[in-house]
């Protein structure tokens, strides 16, 4: 991966051409993107503003060739080819879709209904990462263009019922749908389950942190924009860890207790004016009826790294794993200077991100087990206890 970040120039997006096919129409030469052999057609659906939305990274990576099995071919973007063309980001959108249909051959569209037919033989990947209140009507939009598999970004939909009701469109069709929950494969969760292993009545707590100011204007502005709330969003990375590895399910729960000291709970006014009320931190432990326990700390202006600990029974630290590591650090360095004005947790999960879509990608193109990611089962079961858990913490905390 290292060697192909000299394709990266911050805003200059120069990427290696991949297959293609060619046409002539009317003397115009036209450069089109197909899959190779054993490789999934992929549909990007929300790519957002370059160097700021998680979908432009995830393209990124695919023109990049970090995901070799993933060929990017069409990206759905309503807003920057709509609306928002002349707005913000805008013309930042218009120099990216430029160079990516020149020199990748990439196809735009503004609904999925615009992409063309799957071609016989193809098995198409449609990557979802848009507005999470869209998801449900772009899930049945995605099963309509054809695709074998969708990979849909946490938490999957505003609420259990309709994730729910997803999940069953799914199946009665046919289609896979693998979750963007990142950190279930990342380096810091494995090393940190292993160690804990070996420690005696260990407790394991996992840190996420984000890089928002701590003022009531750039808060306001984060509860604005994730209005489902931190854990449904930021913190449901940490659920969906409890759900996969820890036995976490609301039958399950025995009792939450929020860490009063650590935490914080504020209710401040967006761009639009309108009030929201959220954690801006905050720190609890779940004991499971099973026997188990672990502790989950989220922090909007806490930095830029994730990390985990492992305590021993007498309550010392005695492991703690950091997301970057030692290892990442260089890479992390090297794209911050690359792309300084981009979003920082691009960086610090820069390798998984690219881990779940070659697995997501490889499982839709041959059919091998995208091992380790998270089902929509699981999905499911994480947005009950986030649901579940957000009234009895900011109960715990007025």
């Amino acid at each position: 991966i290292d060697s192909r970040r000299f394709f990266r120039f911050r805003s200059q997006y120069i990427y290696p051409l991949a297959t293609t096919n060619n046409s002539c129409d009317n003397k115009q030469f036209t450069m089109v993107a197909t899959p190779g052999e054993n490789q999934a057609e992929v549909i990007l659906v929300g790519c957002g503003c370059p160097l700021r939305g998680m979908g432009w990274y995830h393209a990124d990576q695919m023109l990049l060739g970090e995901c070799p099995t993933a060929k990017l071919c069409h990206i759905v973007e309503p807003w920057f080819l709509g609306p928002g063309a002349k707005g913000p980001g805008g013309p930042e959108f218009a120099e990216f879709k430029e160079k990516t249909e020149a020199e990748h051959g990439v196809q735009f569209h503004t609904s999925l209904s615009a992409v063309p037919p799957k071609a016989e033989g193809v098995n198409r990947l449609t990557l979802i990462s848009g507005r999470t209140v869209d998801n449900p009507r772009l899930l049945g939009e995605a099963i309509a263009a054809g695709c074998c598999l969708i990979y849909l970004e946490k938490p999957g939909a505003p609420s259990v019922a309709e994730l729910e009701t997803m999940k069953k469109q799914a199946a009665d069709a046919g289609v896979d749908i693998c979750m963007g929950y990142n950190k279930n494969v990342c380096k810091y969760v494995r090393k940190t389950r292993e160690f804990a292993e070996t420690v005696p009545n260990s407790h394991v707590t996992f840190v996420s942190n984000n890089a928002y100011e701590n003022t009531p204007e750039s808060l306001g502005e984060c509860f604005e924009r994730n209005a489902e709330g931190m854990l449904k969003n930021m913190a449901i990375h940490e659920l969906a860890l409890l759900v996969s590895f820890y036995d976490v399910s609301v039958e399950n729960i025995e009792s939450v207790t929020a860490d009063k000291d650590f935490s914080s709970m504020q209710t401040l006014s967006g761009p639009s004016g309108k009030e929201f009320t959220d954690f801006d931190k905050i720190k609890f432990t779940i004991k499971t009826k099973t026997g188990k326990e672990v502790s989950v700390a989220a922090d909007r202006c806490g930095g830029t790294d994730s990390y985990a600990t492992v305590t021993d029974s007498n309550g010392e630290e005695v492991f703690r794993y950091y997301m970057p590591d030692d290892e990442d650090k260089a890479t992390v360095k090297e794209l911050q200077a690359q792309y300084p004005t981009a979003m920082p947790y691009f960086f610090t999960q820069d390798p998984d991100y690219v881990t779940v879509k070659e697995r997501v990608a490889k499982f839709t193109a041959t059919g091998e087990e995208a091992e380790g990611l998270a089902t929509i089962g699981i999905a499911v079961e994480t947005l009950r206890v986030a649901e579940y858990l957000t009234p009895l913490l900011m109960e715990q905390l007025k």
